[in-house]
């Protein structure tokens, strides 16, 4: 009677324990935040692009907000956060300047946050890369970690040329090329499957 006593309390701990590490594992998604300005739709394609590709992680939750709408709450209940901005003067667009010059820094409290960018651009060679380094700069400014594309061919995060022939799109047509809207998931899922391997890891 005592023997089989102890078996189930044993039983009973060791499920306890077991339940309790599932419960830490797959308890809380992770937060992905996807941030945007977008003044004639290229940038919204994109980030919309971006939240489809982080929706197909499991164990992950998306927030996709134009700048207008997005808070520094909204900042610090995330987990990543992915910022896409249209390219002006090789540079990025003063809304979302704005945006991260109002993060909060005392205490560094974006630390260890994962930081990802995308933009779009009227031309080849219009600033894209110059406007990606100046996002991911800023995140560093912050003590994120920078996540870039899965591949070399987007090493900076995913940027797309929407005024320029051949990607120019006609009339009628989606306003951002396929070939840059799948650049755009392929980042929202790396930096998804990213964020959720530290939050399990209780980074």
């Amino acid at each position: 009677m005592v023997m089989r006593m102890r078996k189930f309390l044993l039983v009973s701990v060791l499920m306890a324990l077991m339940s309790g590490h599932e419960a830490m594992a797959g308890g809380t998604p992770a937060k992905v935040l996807i941030v945007y300005y977008s003044a004639r739709g290229h940038t919204r394609a994109m980030a919309e692009a971006v939240a489809r590709g982080a929706n197909t992680v499991s164990g992950v939750s998306v927030q996709l907000l134009p700048v207008e709408k997005a808070t520094n709450r909204d900042v610090l209940a995330a987990d990543a956060i992915i910022l896409g901005t249209p390219v002006y003067n090789a540079n990025v667009a003063p809304p979302i300047q704005k945006f991260i010059n109002h993060w909060p820094f005392r205490g560094a409290p974006l630390r260890n946050k994962i930081g990802a960018a995308f933009v779009t651009a009227g031309g080849i060679s219009a600033g894209e890369e110059l406007t990606q380094v100046n996002l991911l700069h800023s995140m560093l400014i912050f003590g994120m970690i920078i996540v870039g594309g899965p591949h070399w061919q987007a090493p900076f995060g995913a940027s797309g040329v929407t005024e320029e022939e051949p990607f120019k799109s006609a009339k009628g047509e989606k306003l951002v090329q396929p070939h840059f809207l799948q650049k755009g998931e392929a980042l929202g899922q790396r930096v998804a499957e990213i964020v959720r391997r530290f939050k399990r890891a209780g980074r």
